[in-house]
C-alpha cells in the first residue's frame, strides 16, 4: 500500500501539534482510500477532546463521510510507537501519530489497523 500526504497538511499536523503541547490533538484524516491512500485534507471532530496524556471525540457526531480515511493525534511524551488503545480502537484505514517535538516529517509515523508501521511519501503541490 502507498501512502501520500499532501506537504502543507504535514505542516499544518506539525504546527497545530506544536500549539496545542502538552495536550495531545486529535484530528480525521480525509481523501481517498483503495490499494493506495491519499490524504489531501484534515477534519476537526466536532466537540474533540483534548487533554493530557488523551484526546478523544464521540463518534456519534460525525457526518457520514466515505472519505475519512483514517484519525491522527500527537503523543506529548515523544513516543511514536502505538498505544493499547491505539491498536484497539482504529479510526479508518490508517492511524497517524505525531510525536514531540512536531519538528519535521521525522516526528510522524503513520501505522496500518493491524499496528504495521507504514511508509509514506510527502506530496508538494
Amino acid at each position: 500500500m502507498k501512502i501520500r500526504v499532501r506537504k502543507e497538511l504535514i505542516d499544518g499536523i506539525l504546527a497545530y501539534s506544536r500549539e496545542m503541547h502538552p495536550r495531545e490533538i486529535i484530528l480525521l484524516l480525509g481523501g481517498k482510500a483503495g490499494n493506495d491512500v491519499e490524504v489531501n485534507r484534515v477534519v476537526v471532530p466536532p466537540k474533540a477532546i483534548h487533554g493530557l496524556g488523551f484526546s478523544g471525540f464521540q463518534q456519534y457526531m460525525l457526518p457520514f463521510d466515505l472519505s475519512i480515511v483514517g484519525a491522527i493525534h500527537s503523543h506529548p511524551s515523544g513516543f511514536s510507537t502505538p498505544s493499547v488503545h491505539d491498536l484497539n480502537h482504529p479510526y479508518g484505514k490508517i492511524t497517524m501519530i505525531v510525536a514531540y517535538p512536531y519538528r519535521s516529517v521525522d516526528d510522524i509515523t503513520i501505522f496500518g489497523k493491524r499496528g504495521q508501521m507504514l511508509p509514506f511519501e510527502v506530496v508538494v503541490q
